[in-house]
């Protein structure tokens, strides 16, 4: 894999902004990043991006937080770790805690093959419902999702863009879900999830690599996912190539 510079970095960050924005969501650019706001207890409202084309001003941090708080929300900023150095004091001196860190996996996608991936498929429009509550058992490790659980998957099935998967179980079941956005070249994979039942018979594997498939197709040198560091998605990743590239930090606060 190519050193992970700023360049990588910027490259990675701007298609996730991008990926970010869902339908209905509201979207301030500032500071180089995009402020996300898709609900007050959304996982999608977020800050990504900021920090990477340089210092980040008091008064830019000040209008991304109005922007949060005036929606009654938190803010939570996804930092990466090549952001500038002067950001991470400021935030700190703003009493930002520590809510989480995810790996940014990348694989270059020269000289890799397509393969067979018989049990995923694309998801198709009508089934953006068993889609979310696919994923979203998967996520939420229970079969009965909340009006906003579900909420969360149709924001993500709506995205400008994305394509979703399914993964059936040999008996047919939806067992699995993720998506795949593709920016510049750039594939993006997320909203990974297997149901807990039909964990370990390699069905996010074969996601993996049916969404690798597509990324391929449309021509993308390069692909790049974010997980937990030292999970189980981390681990498939890395089997089918993947390295680390850097570790982000997600960094909250409440007014």
């Amino acid at each position: 894999m190519q050193f992970a510079d700023t360049a990588l970095a910027r490259r990675l960050e701007e298609a996730e902004a991008a990926a970010a924005v869902v339908f209905g969501s509201q979207v301030l650019e500032v500071a180089g990043g995009r402020a996300v706001f898709a609900g007050v207890d959304s996982p999608l409202s977020q800050v990504v991006g900021i920090g990477l084309n340089g210092p980040v001003s008091r008064s830019e941090l000040n209008t991304l937080e109005t922007f949060f708080y005036s929606r009654g929300s938190k803010v939570s900023i996804d930092l990466c770790p090549l952001a500038d150095a002067a950001l991470f004091r400021e935030l700190s001196r703003r009493s930002y805690r520590v809510a989480e860190f995810n790996n940014v996996l990348v694989r270059r996608l020269a000289g890799v093959e397509i393969v067979l991936t018989p049990r995923v498929r694309r998801a198709i429009a009508g089934e953006d419902d068993l889609w979310s509550h696919t994923v979203g058992h998967g996520f939420f490790e229970q079969p009965e999702l909340t009006t906003e659980e579900m909420g969360v998957g149709r924001a993500v099935f709506a995205m400008p863009g994305a394509m979703c998967y399914l993964a059936v179980s040999e008996s047919g079941e939806p067992a699995g879900g993720g998506a795949l956005s593709i920016r510049e070249g750039l594939a993006t994979l997320f909203a990974d999830s297997t149901i807990p039942g039909f964990r370990g018979q390699g069905l996010h594997r074969e996601l993996i690599a049916a969404r690798l498939n597509e990324a391929l197709a449309q021509g993308c040198d390069i692909a790049t996912a974010s997980t937990q560091p030292a999970s189980g998605s981390q681990r498939n990743y890395e089997r089918l190539g993947f390295e680390v590239a850097y570790t982000k930090v997600t960094l909250e606060k409440t007014r």
